[in-house]
């Protein structure tokens, strides 16, 4: 399960980080309300960590942005904040739960488990779009009866188009999404990277195309193979 903590202390980013990864999760950091944002908009995570107080953009606007989005992506709002009126302000935007530093790492434990029930504590474990299954734990992608595996990189690459339910996505979220903020990665990558991919949705002769809009981005659509 692939959690995100956005915290602009990079010390208590990384210490959470660190207390996620020793429970089994899959744990990144991002360090301002912006970059958080982009994280969170890829569809590469299953929950998230929000401090209140970021550069750039506060996580109240973080929160109301991706709910304004229509991404449901479950939010654990953290602040040194304790006044009523802003745990209000927080589950107003949409976060699903807040709470308060400083914290002990089994309650912030508790609440990550908490934060990813789904129905009777069935997590979600695939993504789909049209004719197309990926599996989020294998990194399977299958059309009917014909299936293909995902590298990492292409599996993220994937995701965050399936996810993205027709939005356009540009290159830069992109790469920032998948190799980072920080990353040496240039937009060649990208491309290389979606280039794999449509070979592998042609061996699938699945009817999804991952369409490129020139000097915006790409589409993941549904095409008429008739």
């Amino acid at each position: 399960m692939n959690i995100l903590v956005v915290e602009d202390e990079r010390n208590l980013a990384d210490a959470i980080c660190h207390i996620l990864s020793q429970e089994g999760y899959n744990a990144e950091a991002a360090y301002d309300g912006k970059a958080g944002l982009t994280y969170a908009e890829s569809g590469l995570y299953d929950a998230m960590v929000l401090d209140v107080m970021l550069p750039g953009m506060s996580g109240f606007d973080v929160v109301h942005e991706l709910r304004h989005k229509k991404i449901s992506i479950p939010v654990l709002m953290l602040t040194a904040r304790t006044a009523t009126t802003d745990k209000v302000e927080g589950l107003d935007a949409g976060a699903d739960d807040y709470m308060t530093k400083p914290f002990e790492a089994p309650e912030l434990l508790a609440r990550i488990r908490a934060l990813t029930r789904r129905q009777g504590d069935v997590v979600i474990d695939e993504a789909t779009f049209g004719d197309l299954v990926l599996d989020l734990n294998t990194h399977d992608l299958s059309c009917a009866s014909r299936s293909v595996h995902l590298s990492q990189k292409e599996f993220e690459v994937m995701r965050m188009l399936m996810s993205s339910t027709g939005r356009v996505v540009s290159k830069s979220d992109l790469l920032t999404s998948v190799w980072g903020a920080d990353g040496e990665a240039s937009e060649n990558s990208a491309e290389a990277y979606v280039s794999f991919l449509r070979k592998k949705l042609a061996h699938l002769k699945s009817k999804a195309s991952i369409t490129t809009l020139r000097m915006l981005g790409y589409r993941l659509e549904e095409i008429d193979l008739g």
